[in-house]
């Protein structure tokens, strides 16, 4: 149990808010030519192609996106900031389950472009163990989708 016995009552508190980010990372090495990448990943109406089969309800523009997570809540991102040819960052547009990031980190490797999803989630004990392995199998899917277009 987490919490702390507040002083002078002795009440054992269990509200407390103990979290921290997680992070779930994935990266790939495309062919692609780096202007390209950043192109297709600073578009969010280009991640539609990128999510699975689970996300339905998708409506977006370029720099905001809406969905629903099959059984589970509906999401609405957007697009915080962009650094050409090397950062996305998205967060919620609207309040969500949970405080979330998603970071694409482009980067040249040699003759390839190296293209990295970080999703931080700020997840208390019961959220971490039902949505890590679901986090961590939409950043797989992500990045092997991205390959598999680009």
């Amino acid at each position: 149990m987490i919490g702390e016995i507040v002083p002078k009552t002795g009440i054992y508190n269990t509200n407390l808010k103990i979290s921290k980010m997680t992070n779930f990372e994935s990266k790939v090495n495309l062919s692609s030519d780096i202007n390209k990448v950043y192109a297709f990943l600073s578009d969010l109406n280009n991640h539609k192609k990128l999510m699975p089969q689970n996300i339905n309800n998708w409506s977006s523009t370029t720099d905001e996106a809406r969905f629903t997570i099959q059984n589970m809540s509906k999401l609405a991102l957007k697009v915080s900031s962009r650094v050409e040819n090397q950062e996305i960052n998205i967060i919620p547009a609207e309040e969500a389950p949970f405080a979330i990031e998603m970071k694409w980190l482009i980067s040249q490797n040699g003759t390839e472009t190296e293209a990295k999803l970080i999703v931080s989630a700020e997840l208390n004990m019961m959220m971490k163990m039902l949505a890590s392995t679901p986090l961590q199998k939409l950043v797989d899917h992500q990045t092997a989708s991205l390959k598999d277009i680009l």
